[in-house]
């Protein structure tokens, strides 16, 4: 197997600044051992941080995109976490996600930087997945009641549209309700730093 090479590791600024208030999260609704599926996992940065604060539950990564996994498996080889798995390729639209089980979901900034049938993907998949009592997390800005929680988020939207019209800042309510279909039950909505939310859900 090759060794990854450290120039694939990405950065992304976001993940540096919004790591800490979402790993205060994590600390609280996590198993306390277990595998946790992180879903669209970018840059790696995340998986790492959290795996390096929560050495009792192994990490799995996962991308779509092959560029990002190598940065992933790039940023695992650097921190030299043992508890850190190689990157799966996951598209969440798919029906298989080559992983039989895990004892929690994580998906951070995704929902609004995809289609709706990625949404629809996640929570289907998820459902499948996790067993009763498990947490499907997900981080990123939301609409509430169909408006925005801020300018910033309403610009952050039209530029997202602009870029694919298929994207955007997606309505919290219709996000509880597909994980509802899918068999979660809203535990928290958490207001977290720069206007965004942290969602919990409870397989039931």
């Amino acid at each position: 197997m090759t060794t990854p090479d450290p120039n694939q590791r990405q950065h992304a600024p976001a993940t540096e600044r919004n790591r800490e208030p979402i790993l205060a999260v994590l600390e609280r609704v996590l198993p306390a051992t277990g595998t946790v599926l992180e879903i669209a996992s970018g840059t790696g940065q995340h998986a790492i941080h959290f795996a390096a604060a929560l050495p009792q539950l192994v990490w799995q990564p996962s991308d779509p995109d092959e560029d990002s996994r190598a940065s992933i498996a790039a940023w695992t080889t650097h921190s030299g976490l043992a508890n850190v798995r190689a990157p799966l390729a996951l598209d969440v639209r798919d029906a298989s996600w080559g992983i039989d089980a895990a004892d929690a979901v994580v998906c951070i900034n995704m929902i609004h930087i995809s289609p709706w049938e990625s949404a629809q993907g996640l929570m289907s998949g998820a459902g499948r997945l996790l067993g009763p009592g498990s947490v499907l997390f997900l981080y990123g800005p939301y609409r509430r009641g169909g408006a925005h929680t801020a300018p910033s988020n309403a610009a952050f939207d039209a530029q997202l549209q602009s870029r694919n019209p298929a994207w955007g800042v997606r309505d919290m309510e219709a996000v509880v309700a597909l994980a509802d279909a899918a068999g979660f039950d809203g535990d928290e909505a958490v207001a977290m730093p720069a206007n965004n939310f942290s969602l919990v859900f409870r397989k039931r």
